[in-house]
């Protein structure tokens, strides 16, 4: 593809993420994207034939940003406690660089729920092997016994929800001050990870 093809392409999937998280997938128009965009739709359905094509590119995008990392970190031979850590810290970063990505994958779970699965399908993801490695892992170095889907559900769900939730975070708790907010999300990184470990502990 031609540098210019890809620059064209870029900026199309830039401006219709923006159109998309703003007014979700039923709100969007092609014609307004392409205006944004500051192209001709004709040239917005070269690249994309639809809606829905436009939509399914970045949100094929969105998962792939985030689910080979989690399978790097969480499938390495680092100790467990080392794992975590990298995976929660990674995590938040990921999603401060990249804050449409909770509010956009929801908004599919809830209109398409079948496009995660088949995305994962399609990319080669199997997570079985990856379940076994961490049940496994969790056995040897004497960890409560614990699901791993539940392991990895309980980290994801810890460090979303305060992207979900930046508008209330940041208006009440935070009283609008945005760097009172990124000071969260890094100690954030501590807390999900001490929250973890402690809960998988033996006592």
């Amino acid at each position: 593809m031609a540098a210019q093809d890809k620059n064209t392409e870029s900026l199309i999937l830039e401006t219709a993420r923006v159109v998309f998280v703003e007014k979700g997938f039923e709100g969007a128009r092609m014609q307004e994207i392409a205006d944004k965009a500051g192209i001709n739709k004709a040239l917005l359905h070269y690249y994309y034939r639809g809606k829905e094509k436009l939509f399914e590119a970045i949100f094929q995008e969105s998962i792939r940003k985030i689910v080979p990392r989690i399978f790097e970190i969480m499938g390495s031979s680092a100790p467990l406690a080392e794992k975590i850590a990298g995976f929660v810290g990674s995590y938040i970063d990921l999603l401060a660089d990249n804050p449409h990505i909770p509010s956009f994958v929801l908004h599919e779970l809830y209109r398409n729920p079948d496009r995660i699965g088949n995305t994962l399908l399609m990319s080669g993801i199997d997570p079985r092997g990856l379940l076994n490695h961490l049940a496994e892992q969790m056995c040897n170095e004497n960890y409560t016994e614990i699901e791993p889907q539940q392991l990895i559900v309980n980290i994801i769900a810890l460090c979303v929800f305060p992207f979900v939730a930046r508008p209330i975070l940041q208006t009440v708790v935070f009283n609008n001050e945005p760097e009172k907010y990124q000071q969260f999300l890094e100690s954030r990184k501590k807390e999900v990870t001490r929250f973890i470990l402690n809960a998988i502990k033996k006592s």
